[in-house]
């Protein structure tokens, strides 16, 4: 399957028939190029998350339990997607059978959340069945779609591939599902396979355990095990930018970066790539491209595992803000020669489940951004007996990424000094082994400011 490109589109390229319709030609218009697609959707969303079908769905578990109105909730979502099959597949026949599919997929829902209603409460298994119920309409509906417009394809649902039990996801687990899944697409023939993001129950849970990307992390599963020529990942931006465009004038669409960048500006703030998704497609040597579903025609961001893309370029990437933050400062003269101190300090965060993003330590100080800090109150109580704490609240941390920075002298001190002179002051700083992030932490008010300043010195020199 060397030549299969695997295109995810997420919820809001296909939140309406036209959108969906638009999606299709895509495919259509590739497949006219001679090269097979695997298709992976997300479930139909809006431009407002909390307005999509997976923020929906999980809504109406939630009025089950609490015994609310969720039938409401139900039937709005089933007239969506009724809506939709009417607008999208003009072929009578076939959108009447998808029609009615449709309608004994909600039909079940509704009767597995009177059982909930009933018991009050709902298990991750359940919540995952009703999660994962978005990803079936979509792929059921667009499958539909395509055989309306003469592409012969095949819905593919993946709620049962899963048949044996694993206690973490890991390597054994990914091994295992790119084996199911690149089996389940040979068994498409030459059809088109429309498969479902959702891929059935895993430990604790797949929004716990992967999170509302795990449809990303599936295209990667299939894109690893059949060694897809390219995994596409559709959005509605033009690709990876090297700042917010809608923050700074003049950021510019980069046209390739390294998977460590891509997953750098991830977790710093930018919306590039779940990093399940990288690690997989990373490990087989599988190119991902960000395109735009409104502008199929422009080339996107390559984000490139192949050892012969590194790039000789000597400068920065991109620079990108993560807001929200709090930054905990603990000051302990203990620490000074205390051996095993910080390990008291990661035990306590780990007891809480609280995950840092960034810190940075001197002989009597350590200094931790939190990303969510809705345990940390019980924290602090225990955190205070190692020492003193301070909580700086709406803060955020302002990246640098670029893998052209190792080895490259003076880059944090010019960065640095434009931040100093756009009146933005540093609370701390963070920069890895791997030379090709520095972060730091400043006022969430000065964050546009820096992001501003930085980014003017991207392509200086």
């Amino acid at each position: 399957m060397k030549e299969l490109l695997v295109q995810k589109y997420g919820g809001t390229s296909i939140g309406t028939a036209a959108r969906m319709t638009n999606v299709a030609q895509i495919v259509k218009d590739t497949l006219a190029t001679g090269k097979p697609v695997a298709v992976v959707l997300s479930a139909m969303s809006s431009k407002i998350k909390k307005e999509g079908t997976t923020s929906q769905l999980l809504a109406a578990a939630d009025a089950a339990i609490e015994g609310g109105a969720y039938y409401k909730i139900v039937d709005h979502l089933e007239e969506r997607h009724l809506e939709t099959i009417r607008e999208a597949i003009k072929d009578p026949a076939l959108a009447a059978e998808i029609s009615d599919e449709v309608h004994a997929d909600f039909h079940k829902l509704k009767s597995f959340l009177d059982a909930i209603s009933v018991i009050g409460e709902i298990s991750p298994r359940s919540n995952d069945v009703i999660v994962g119920l978005g990803e079936k309409l979509s792929a059921r509906i667009f499958a539909g779609l395509l055989n309306s417009m003469g592409v012969d394809a095949e819905f593919v649902n993946l709620e049962s591939v899963i048949d044996r039990e694993f206690r973490e996801i890991g390597l054994e687990f990914c091994q295992y599902m790119q084996d199911q899944l690149r089996n389940r697409l040979k068994a498409c023939g030459n059809r088109v396979p429309v498969i479902t993001g959702y891929f059935g129950f895993v430990q604790g849970g797949i929004i716990k355990s992967i999170g509302r990307g795990y449809t990303d992390f599936t295209a990667a599963l299939v894109a690893a095990g059949c060694k897809a020529e390219e995994l596409q990942i559709w959005k509605e931006v033009d690709g990876i930018f090297s700042a917010d465009p809608n923050k700074v004038e003049g950021a510019k669409v980069l046209p390739s970066i390294s998977p460590e960048e891509a997953l750098e500006l991830t977790y710093y703030g930018s919306e590039v790539i779940h990093p399940f998704t990288m690690e997989q497609v990373t490990r087989e040597l599988v190119p991902v491209r960000i395109k735009n579903t409104f502008h199929p025609a422009k080339p996107g961001t390559l984000i490139d595992p192949r050892p012969d893309a590194e790039s000789g370029e000597h400068r920065a990437t991109a620079v990108t803000v993560k807001r929200g933050v709090t930054l905990v400062n603990l000051y302990s003269n203990r620490m000074l020669m205390a051996y095993g101190f910080m390990t008291k300090v990661f035990d306590v965060l780990n007891k809480h489940e609280i995950v840092i993003d960034m810190i940075a330590t001197s002989e009597v100080n350590i200094s931790m951004t939190l990303a969510d800090n809705q345990n940390l109150d019980n924290a602090l109580e225990e955190l205070k007996t190692l020492g003193q704490v301070s909580v700086e609240t709406d803060m955020a941390i302002l990246s640098l990424v670029g893998r052209g920075m190792r080895h490259k002298v003076g880059v944090s001190g010019k960065m640095f000094t434009r931040l100093a002179e756009a009146g933005v002051n540093i609370e701390a700083i963070s920069q890895g082994a791997s030379e090709i992030n520095i972060s730091c932490a400043i006022k969430d008010s000065q964050a546009e400011i820096g992001l501003k300043a930085v980014h003017a010195m991207l392509h200086e020199d």
